[in-house]
C-alpha cells in the first residue's frame, strides 16, 4: 500500500515528521526573521501584515515561500540519494505542493478572520450611528473578493491535481500487486482487491491526511490568536472567571465530543471489515455462476446473501446509535461557539466585530481539535480497506 509509492515508508514519514519539527522549530525561534540575510528590511517579519490581497506577497510571506522551497528541495534531495522509487517525483514533491496548499488556504482563513473585526465594526458603527458612507462597504467587500477569488482559483487547481496524485498513487499500488498476481490471484476477492480497493485506499488516505495536516497547521495559526482574544472573555457560563476561557472551553468541549464519539463507535471498522468479506464471497459465487453451470445454485446465493443481509442489518443498527451521538453532538457545537461569549455579550465587554472575530477563531481551533469527530465514518472506512489489503499482502510477506 505504501511502499510502492513512497520511498522505505517507515523511514520516510518518520523523516518527514522529524523534518517538519525541526522547520517548525527554527521558523518559529527566530528563522521567520532570517530573510534580513539576502535583503529583507529589518523588523519585517514582527510588521502588521496588510488586511487584503497584498498581504500573500508582503516580505513574510516571500520570506516564507523561499524557505518551504529549500526545505522541501533538500528534503527530496536526501531522499533521492538514499531511496531510487520510480514514484518519488509525485510522492515528495506532490505531496510538498499539497502540504503548500493546506498552508495558503489557512492563512487566507486567517486573513479572513482578521477581515472580520473592521468590518462588522463599521457595520455596528453605521448601524449605531444612523447610517454612513455606503462606499466604505463596497471598498471592505471588495477586498475581501479579491482575496476569495485567489483562494478559489488555487483551490479547483489544487483539487485538480490531487485528483492526479490519487491516481498515481493507485496506479503505483495496482502495478506492485499485478506484478505479483501469481501469487495472489487464489486469494479470496483477489480482483476486487486491486481494482476497487487501491483506489479506495489511496483517496481515503489522502483526504484523511489532507484533513489532518490542515487541523494541525489551522490549532498552529489560530491557537495564538485564541490566547490573544481571550484576554477579552473573562468568564464562561456555569464555570465563571478563569484565565484563557476561550482555549479551556475550545480543548475540553472538543476532547470531550472525541472520547463520546470513540466510545460509541469503537465496533464499527470490525463491522465495515465482515460487510466487506461477504459481499466478497456473495460476489465471487455469482461470477463462477457466470462461467460455471453447476456453481451459483439458487440454495447456496440464498446462503450467501442471507449473510449479507446480516451484516448489513447489525450495521445499521450500531450506525443508528452512533449517527444519533455524532449529530445530536455536532448540533450543539452550533450553538457552543456563541454560548461560550454569554457572559461577554451580556457585560458589554465586546464588540459586534470582536465578537465575529472570536466567534470564528473559537471555531476554527475548536474544529482542529474535533478532527476524529469529524473524520470517524471516513476513519471506519480506512480501517475496514486497509484490514483487506493488509490480509491481501500478508500472502506476500509469508
Amino acid at each position: 500500500m505504501f511502499k510502492s509509492f513512497f520511498p522505505n515508508p517507515k523511514w520516510f514519514f518518520g523523516s518527514l515528521v522529524i523534518w517538519f519539527i525541526i522547520n517548525l522549530a527554527l521558523w518559529y525561534s527566530g528563522g521567520s526573521g532570517w530573510g534580513t540575510w539576502i535583503g529583507f528590511t529589518e523588523g519585517y517579519a514582527k510588521a502588521e501584515l496588510p488586511i487584503d490581497v497584498s498581504r500573500f506577497w508582503a516580505p513574510s510571506f516571500l520570506w516564507f515561500y523561499i524557505w518551504f522551497f529549500a526545505a522541501t528541495v533538500l528534503f527530496a534531495l536526501f531522499w533521492k540519494w538514499k531511496s531510487n522509487n520510480p514514484w518519488q517525483a509525485w510522492s515528495v514533491w506532490g505531496s510538498a505542493f499539497i502540504l503548500f496548499n493546506i498552508w495558503f488556504s489557512v492563512q487566507v482563513s486567517l486573513l479572513i478572520n482578521a477581515w472580520y473585526n473592521p468590518f462588522y465594526d463599521l457595520i455596528q458603527k453605521m448601524l449605531s450611528n444612523n447610517g454612513g458612507d455606503i462606499n466604505l462597504l463596497y471598498f471592505q467587500l471588495m477586498e475581501i473578493m479579491w482575496v476569495l477569488m485567489i483562494y478559489v482559483t488555487t483551490a479547483v487547481f489544487n483539487l485538480f491535481f490531487v485528483s492526479h496524485y490519487v491516481f498515481r498513487w493507485r496506479t503505483a499500488m495496482n502495478d506492485f500487486y499485478t506484478a505479483h498476481w501469481e501469487q495472489l490471484r487464489h486469494i479470496e476477492g483477489a480482483s476486487q482487491r486491486i481494482q476497487e480497493d487501491t483506489m479506495r485506499f489511496a483517496k481515503t488516505m489522502e483526504s484523511l491526511g489532507v484533513s489532518l495536516v490542515e487541523a494541525l497547521m489551522t490549532l498552529i495559526a489560530f491557537l495564538p490568536v485564541l490566547f490573544t482574544l481571550s484576554s477579552h472573555v473573562k468568564a464562561l457560563p456555569i464555570v465563571g472567571e478563569i484565565p484563557q476561557a476561550l482555549v479551556w472551553a475550545a480543548i475540553s468541549w472538543s476532547v470531550l465530543g472525541t472520547a463520546i464519539l470513540m466510545l460509541v463507535g469503537y465496533k464499527l471498522p470490525g463491522l465495515e471489515f465482515n460487510n466487506q468479506k461477504v459481499e466478497a464471497a456473495y460476489r465471487k459465487e455469482l461470477v463462477y455462476g457466470e462461467d460455471h453451470a453447476e456453481r451459483a445454485d439458487p440454495l447456496s446465493l440464498k446462503e450467501l446473501f442471507s449473510q449479507v443481509r446480516f451484516n448489513y442489518f447489525r450495521l445499521y443498527f450500531h450506525y443508528a446509535y452512533f449517527n444519533l451521538v455524532r449529530i445530536w453532538y455536532l448540533q450543539l457545537d452550533n450553538l457552543f461557539g456563541i454560548f461560550v461569549l454569554f457572559p461577554s455579550i451580556a457585560a458589554g465587554a465586546i464588540t459586534l466585530g470582536l465578537m465575529m472575530q472570536i466567534g470564528n477563531v473559537f471555531g476554527k481551533v475548536r474544529e482542529s481539535f474535533q478532527y476524529l469527530i469529524a473524520s470517524w465514518p471516513t476513519i471506519i472506512e480506512l480501517l475496514s480497506i486497509y484490514k483487506r489489503l493488509r490480509a491481501f499482502e500478508s500472502t506476500l510477506d509469508q
